[in-house]
């Protein structure tokens, strides 16, 4: 079992920079990649960026220049730096970790960009 907490959302004004954290505990052992989705108002849930242990990032083309993931092994931690937000990337965002069995979810974090 795996357990997955997402920190770090809020209230930024356009062109702002937040970061997000998530923090996966439990058989951390059986995480093979980790990533980030989200979901605004109205809309389904949307793949945001994913980092495997081993190999590249991805990140979907709306956020790419933007946004940046990132993972310390150590603290057994996840980021997702954004920056230059636009009102646009207003949603929930997911952190979620996979492992052979299964993906494991937080409950997200809400960010909000607005004026």
């Amino acid at each position: 079992q795996v357990l997955v907490v997402e920190s770090g959302g809020g209230l930024v004004q356009p062109g702002g920079s937040l970061r997000l954290s998530c923090v996966a505990s439990g058989n951390i052992f059986s995480i093979y990649a980790m990533g980030w989705y989200r979901q605004a108002p109205g809309n389904q849930r949307e793949w945001v960026a994913s980092i495997p242990n081993i190999g590249d990032t991805h990140y979907t083309d709306s956020v790419k220049g933007r946004f940046t993931i990132s993972r310390d092994s150590a603290k057994n931690t996840a980021y997702l730096q954004m920056n230059s937000l636009k009102p646009e990337d207003t949603a929930i965002y997911f952190c979620n970790a996979d492992s052979l069995k299964r993906t494991y979810w937080g409950q997200g974090t809400l960010v909000t960009v607005s004026s």
